[in-house]
C-alpha cells in the first residue's frame, strides 16, 4: 500500500469497508459522525461531553493533511463514514504516537475498529513510528477489546483511574489473530456466492445455446434447493422458471447474479441488483480485463461499483462456479457435462478450459468436487480470498488451483502455506519459461528470475506442484481423501511383470525407494495368478512394517480373471485403510476407483507412480516442524537503515558497513587508484593475494578481466594493476585481497521483487552454478530451520558434510549467515541485489570474498498481513 491510497476490506459480517486518508472534504461527514453519536459514546472518546467548539476542532485535527507526526484513516461503507482512526506523534523523531478511535454506534461490533487500526498502524509504521498509545475510560468495553483482540504485542496499564493501552506496528506474533479474522469475514462474504438462498439468472433467453439459457438449465436440472429467477427482455418463463423483465422487478432479497449479457449492459444490470439487495455476482460475460484499454476501464468501474455496494464479484469472463453441498446444490455455471458428485476437492481456475479439464476429469474418475469456481479475470474474488473460505470449510479436505498470475504473492504464500498444514494444496502455475529474464543479471538476481521464485514460494509453503495438467488430474486424486504415506518405501505387487520394472524405475526417479521384499519388490506372481493367490500376497506386503506405500498392477488377458482381481484387491485394501495405496490396470475396464474407500485406478504405472511421490513429499514436508524466528545478536537495524539510502550499486566499503550492522563479514579489501598503491596494499596484506576491479557495477569480473589472481610479488601486483582497473569505469581503481582457499565455493544473496518481496538464494559456486543450476531459495520472512533446509537441497550437499574424506564444512556458520541475509532481506527492501560471490566455506568457518550490493526505491508494494481485498486499479496504474 502506498502512503497516500486506499484499500478495500471486509468486516467481521462480510461487508465491504474502504479504509483512506481523510481529506479536507471530509469535515462534513466526520461532523455527522459525532452529531449522530450518543452522549455516553462522546463520554467514552473525549472523557467529557464536548461542545460544538470542541468537535470542530477535532473533525478540523482529523482533516489536516498527512505527514509523519499526524495521520488519520476513514473507515467508510459505500457512501456512509462509519469510523475514524488518528495517531499523532509527539515530537518528530520519535517512535511513539498517540492513538484515537471513533466508530458509529450503528456499526459497532463489527470489527471496523479493529480494521482502522490494523491500517492506521501499517501507515505509522512507514513513518517510523514503532507504537501507538491511547488513554481508555475503565468502563470503555469496547475499545478494551479491541486493543486486545490485535493479539501479539499490545498492552494495558491502569492509572490514576485512566487505562493506557498500546501496540506495535509492526508486529509478526500478530499473524495468527489477523489470519483469524480474514478467514471469519471472507466465510461471510463469500456466503452470498457460495450457498445463496435465492438466485438470478440475467440474460437467461429462451433460445437453447445461450451462456444466459444452459446456465439456468444447469441451475435446474441438479436441483438447486434455494429460488431460482430468470431475467430477459420478455418476461417470460424459462425452462420452467419464473421471469422478469428486470432485475428490478424481482422479490428482495436476491443474494446471487448469474450475469451473461453483453458487456456493455453489465454495469446496469449490477446496478439494477443493487437496489434490490443483490450481495454476490458471478460475470459470464467476456468484454473486460482482457479487451483491451476500453475493457480494462469498464472492469475497473465494475468493480468500484461493485465494493462500493457491498457486492463480492467473480469473473468478468468467467466459467461461472459450483457447490456440490447436498443442502445446496449450486450449478451457476455453463460447463458442458453434468456437475461431478459430491466430495473433498475444491478447485479454483482463472482459465475455463482447464476449469472444464478439471471438471471433466472428476466426472470421469469419480473423485468428488466441493466447490468449482472460475475466477476468469478475477477482478474482485481472488484465490486468496477462496484460500481463507476453504480453511475452515468441512468438505473441503484438498485444493486444486490453476493460477496464472497472483494479486498478492506474499498474502498467498502466507496463507496458502497455513492452508497446506491442514488440506492438501495443488497448483499448476503457468509460465515457467524463463526467456524474459534479464540478460547480464548477476548470479542471485538470474536465480530469482519469476520461475525460480514461484518454484521456491511453492515450496516452502508445502503447495504440490505438478508439471503439467495430467499431473495435477492424477495428483488430485491421490491427495483427495486418501491417507498419507508414511514414508517414501513403495512396495509393488501385481501380475505383470514389465510393468512393476517400469514402476520401480520412475519410483527411483521421483525420490521414492523400493526395498526388496522377501519375495521380492516388484512383486510378479505371473499373468495367470489367481485372484485369490494375488490378494493374499498383496494383503501381506500391506501388513509389512517395511511398506509406506502400496502399488497394485493387474495386466488383464484373454486368459485371467481381472474383474475377479480387482474384486479380491478391493477387499485387501478396505482393510489397511491406512495405507497409501494406487492401481494400475491395463486391459480391462473397471471402475475409476477400487473398493470403499475409493483407491484411485491408473492406466499406466507412470502416472501412479508420479501421484504416489507427490503425496510422500507431501506428506514429508507437512511431518516437518514450522520452525519460528532466529534469535540473532548484533543486528543493528538503524545503522544498516541510516547506509542503505540512494539507488545504485554500492562502493565496497558502504557494501561492507551494511552487511556489518548485520553481522555479516567479507573478506577486507584495500581500494587501490594506482599501480603504486595497489602494491603498498599488497605488501601490508600479505602474499598472496588477488587484485579485482572496484567498478560496482562491473557484473561477471572473470570473464572480462577484471580479476588476478595468485599474485605473489609487488612486481606482479604492479603488472596487474592496468588491464584490471580497465575492466571497469574510468577511476574506479582496484581492490586489493588476501587470497584465500576453503574446500568449498558457494554464492549466496539477495533478491527482492516488488510483488513477491525478497528471496534468499544459496549455491554451489563459480561457473558451476550456472552449468549444474544447483541452487536454492527462500522467501522471506525465514524461520530458524530454513536455512538448514537450504543446503541440505543443494545437490552438492554431500561436499558439505565431509565428502570422501574431506573435512566438514561449519553448517553452524553457513546457516547463521543465511538467517542473517534473510534478516536484513526483511528489514531492508531496498535491497535490490546483493551478490556474495564467492563464499568460502571451510570446517573454520564462512567467508564472503566478495560482494555487490544495489539499492532501489521501495514502491507500493503489498503487505502481506494487511486485510485488504485485491486493489481496484484503473487502466494505466500497476495494480498494488
Amino acid at each position: 500500500m502506498t502512503i497516500n491510497d486506499s484499500a478495500d476490506a471486509l468486516a467481521l459480517d462480510g461487508g465491504i469497508i474502504t479504509i483512506r486518508p481523510t481529506r479536507p472534504a471530509d469535515q462534513r461527514a466526520l461532523a455527522g459522525l459525532y452529531e449522530d453519536a450518543t452522549p455516553d459514546s462522546l463520554r467514552m472518546r473525549f472523557f467529557t461531553r464536548p461542545g460544538s467548539a470542541a468537535l470542530a476542532t477535532e473533525v478540523g485535527r482529523l482533516c489536516r493533511p498527512e505527514s509523519a507526526a499526524h495521520l488519520a484513516v476513514l473507515a467508510v461503507e459505500g457512501e456512509r463514514l462509519v469510523g475514524v482512526a488518528a495517531a499523532e506523534r509527539t515530537d518528530d523523531t520519535g517512535h511513539r504516537a498517540e492513538l484515537s478511535l471513533f466508530v458509529a454506534e450503528r456499526d459497532r461490533g463489527r470489527g471496523i475498529g479493529t480494521l482502522l487500526l490494523e491500517h492506521l498502524a501499517a501507515r505509522a509504521h512507514r513513518y517510523g513510528i514503532a507504537e501507538l498509545v491511547g488513554e481508555v475510560l475503565p468502563d470503555n468495553i469496547a475499545m478494551l477489546r479491541t486493543a486486545r483482540d490485535l493479539g501479539g504485542h499490545s498492552w494495558s496499564r491502569f492509572d490514576d483511574g485512566i487505562i493506557d493501552v498500546g501496540l506495535d506496528t509492526l508486529d509478526p506474533d500478530a499473524q495468527d489473530a489477523v489470519d483469524l479474522r480474514d478467514r471469519t469475514a471472507e466465510r461471510a462474504s463469500l456466503r452470498a456466492l457460495l450457498s445463496p438462498a435465492s438466485v438470478a439468472v440475467v440474460g437467461a433467453g429462451h433460445r437453447p445455446g445461450g451462456v444466459g439459457h444452459e446456465t439456468l438449465r444447469g441451475l435446474r436440472e441438479y436441483g438447486y434447493h434455494g429460488t431460482v429467477y430468470a431475467v430477459n427482455h420478455s418476461g417470460r418463463p424459462v425452462a420452467g422458471t419464473t421471469a422478469h423483465r428486470s432485475v428490478r422487478q424481482l422479490p428482495p432479497p436476491i443474494d446471487l447474479l448469474v450475469i451473461a449479457v453483453p458487456a456493455d449492459q453489465v454495469a446496469g444490470v449490477l446496478a439494477d441488483g443493487a437496489a434490490v439487495g443483490v450481495r454476490a455476482a458471478v460475470v459470464l460475460s467476456a468484454g473486460f480485463g482482457e479487451a483491451g484499454e476500453r475493457g480494462r476501464q469498464r472492469q475497473y468501474e465494475l468493480v468500484r461499483f461493485a465494493r462500493d455496494h457491498g457486492i463480492r464479484l467473480v469473473g468478468p469472463n468467467c466459467l461461472g462456479l459450483i457447490n456440490t453441498d447436498p443442502a445446496v446444490r449450486l450449478d451457476a455455471s455453463f460447463a458442458p457435462s453434468a456437475p461431478p458428485p459430491a466430495g473433498g476437492l475444491a478447485v479454483a481456475a482463472q482459465s475455463g478450459a482447464v476449469g472444464i479439464a478439471l471438471l471433466d476429469d472428476a466426472l470421469r474418475a469419480g473423485h468428488g468436487i466441493s466447490t468449482f469456481v472460475s475466477l476468469g479475470n478475477k477482478a474482485d474474488v481472488s484465490v486468496n480470498d477462496l484460500i481463507a473460505y476453504w480453511y475452515d470449510d468441512p468438505a473441503t479436505r484438498a485444493v486444486a488451483l490453476y493460477v496464472e498470475s497472483f494479486g498478492n504473492p506474499r498474502k498467498f504464500a502466507r496463507t496458502v502455506r497455513a492452508l497446506a498444514r491442514r488440506k492438501p494444496v495443488l497448483a499448476l502455475k503457468s509460465g515457467r519459461s524463463d526467456a524474459g529474464q534479464r540478460a547480464g543479471a548477476s548470479h542471485t538476481a538470474a536465480a530469482a528470475a519469476p520461475t525460480a521464485t514461484v518454484d521456491a514460494l511453492f515450496a516452502q509453503a508445502g503447495v504440490v506442484r505438478p508439471e503439467n495438467l495430467g499431473e495435477l488430474l492424477d495428483e488430485a486424486r491421490m491427495l483427495t481423501d486418501q491417507p498419507l504415506p508414511t514414508g517414501r518405501r513403495l512396495a509393488i505387487v501385481g501380475n505383470a511383470g514389465g510393468l512393476g520394472v517400469l514402476a520401480a524405475d520412475v519410483a527411483t526417479a521421483a525420490g521414492l525407494t523400493v526395498p526388496p521384499g522377501g519375495a521380492g519388490n516388484p512383486l510378479d506372481l505371473g499373468a495367470g495368478v489367481s485372484p485369490a493367490d494375488l490378494a493374499a500376497a498383496a494383503a501381506e506386503v500391506a501388513a509389512s512394517d517395511g511398506t509406506d506405500m502400496l502399488l497394485l498392477i493387474v495386466i488383464a488377458t484373454r486368459t485371467n480373471r481381472a474383474a475377479e482381481i480387482i474384486a479380491a484387491l478391493a477387499s485387501v485394501v478396505d482393510e489397511h485403510p491406512g495405507l497409501a495405496t494406487a492401481v494400475v490396470l491395463v486391459g480391462a475396464e473397471a471402475g475409476p476407483r477400487l473398493g470403499a474407500r475409493g483407491v484411485p485406478v491408473y492406466d499406466l504405472p507412470e502416472r501412479a507412480v508420479t501421484a504416489l511421490a507427490a503425496a510422500a513429499e507431501y506428506a514429508e514436508w507437512r511431518r516437518r516442524p514450522l520452525g519460528g524466528r532466529a534469535d540473532l545478536p548484533g543486528v543493528d537495524t538503524g545503522l544498516a537503515r541510516d547506509l542503505a539510502v540512494g539507488c545504485g550499486w554500492q562502493d565496497y566499503d558502504r557494501t561492507a558497513a551494511i552487511l556489518g550492522a548485520y553481522g555479516i563479514t567479507i573478506l577486507p579489501a584495500v581500494t587501490a587508484t594506482s599501480a603504486t598503491e595497489a602494491a603498498v596494499a599488497a605488501d601490508r596484506l600479505g602474499y598472496p593475494v588477488v587484485v579485482k576491479s572496484a567498478d560496482p557495477e562491473l557484473v561477471h569480473k572473470t570473464d572480462s578481466g577484471g580479476v588476478r589472481v595468485d599474485l605473489n610479488g609487488p612486481a606482479a601486483v604492479r603488472h596487474a594493476y592496468r588491464p584490471v582497473a580497465a575492466a571497469g569505469r574510468p577511476g574506479s581503481g582496484v581492490l586489493v585481497q588476501k587470497q584465500m582457499t576453503e574446500p568449498v565455493e558457494l554464492v549466496a544473496g539477495i533478491a527482492h521483487d516488488p510483488r513477491f518481496g525478497s528471496v534468499v538464494l544459496l549455491g554451489l559456486g563459480g561457473v558451476r552454478t550456472e552449468l549444474l543450476g544447483d541452487r536454492v531459495l527462500r522467501l522471506v520472512p525465514m524461520t530458524d530451520l530454513d536455512a538448514g533446509r537450504m543446503w541440505r537441497g543443494l545437490r552438492a550437499a554431500p561436499l558439505l558434510t565431509g565428502y570422501r574424506g574431506a573435512p566438514p564444512v561449519d553448517t553452524v556458520a553457513l546457516e547463521d549467515l543465511l538467517l542473517r541475509l534473510g534478516r536484513l532481506a526483511e528489514d531492508l527492501p531496498q535491497i535490490a541485489e546483493l551478490d556474495l560471490n564467492p563464499v568460502l566455506a571451510g570446517p573454520d568457518g564462512v567467508v564472503a570474498v566478495d560482494a555487490k550490493l544495489r539499492l532501489a526505491p521501495v514502491g507500493a508494494e503489498p503487505d502481506s498481513l494487511l486485510r485488504r481485498l485485491s486493489a481496484a486499479e484503473p487502466p494505466g496504474k500497476e495494480p498494488s
